[in-house]
């Protein structure tokens, strides 16, 4: 599946780029504030962003897992990063109609940014590979309560063509399980639509009686059109 830029977070697709956003776009998809960025984080799926290894150059504690990490190996993917980072820029070029251009300026910020994100991944990647971890939802290998936040975008609702309604379950619960906080996604719509993935109330319904209560935030921050919801799931 060609034309997404964004990160993968299981098998059995056809062609994922693997994305690279920074600690400032994180932010904004996010919601986060100077204490969430203190806490013991979960990237899932991290694909090649500059997230962890911002966070932790800070001081943070960001473990980042994909996997695009089992599949082509951390080095492989540290390696292809910016040309991946192209690749997804000529994508957004090719179909600019479907971006809203606020937080980049233009295809060419665009570009800039996620190639300096892919730059400083890689370079992470090889110094500290111990950060991310090779990992496929709906099974993950870290303890139980093992992170304080646990941040996922652009898998869950953006890939509803190809992913059942029972992954997407499967996944919310083992992210939930891996948290003793909170399960931020983002964002709530497919790719190619404005319009949230369908069965959502639904999922917040079935996942929700597992003793966890959810919010929808609007977010300050749009860039495929019609994404700016954030979907919160937190321990009662």
């Amino acid at each position: 599946m060609i034309g997404s830029a964004h990160g993968s977070g299981t098998g059995g697709f056809g062609d994922i780029l693997v994305s690279s956003r920074s600690l400032d776009e994180y932010r904004a998809m996010f919601a986060l504030t100077e204490e969430d960025v203190r806490r013991r984080i979960l990237d899932c799926p991290g694909g090649a962003a500059s997230f962890a290894a911002e966070v932790c150059a800070r001081g943070g504690d960001v473990t980042a897992c994909d996997v695009a990490y089992f599949a082509d190996g951390l080095a492989a993917v540290a390696t292809t990063a910016v040309e991946e980072a192209e690749r997804g820029n000529r994508y957004v070029r090719e179909h600019a109609g479907d971006y809203r251009w606020d937080y980049f300026a233009d295809p060419e910020e665009h570009r800039r940014a996620r190639c300096a994100a892919a730059e400083l991944f890689a370079a992470d990647a090889r110094t500290a590979p111990h950060r991310y971890v090779a990992a496929a939802l709906p099974e993950l290998p870290f303890p139980d309560g093992g992170f304080d936040l646990v941040l996922s975008s652009h898998l869950l609702f953006s890939y509803a063509d190809d992913l059942s309604y029972e992954f997407h379950r499967a996944a919310i619960i083992e992210l939930m399980r891996v948290t003793s906080g909170q399960v931020r996604l983002f964002p709530l719509v497919p790719i190619g639509s404005e319009e949230r993935y369908e069965r959502l109330d639904d999922l917040i319904g079935d996942t929700t009686t597992l003793g966890w209560v959810s919010r929808l935030d609007e977010v300050d921050y749009e860039f495929q059109a019609g994404a700016r919801e954030l979907l919160i799931f937190e321990r009662v």
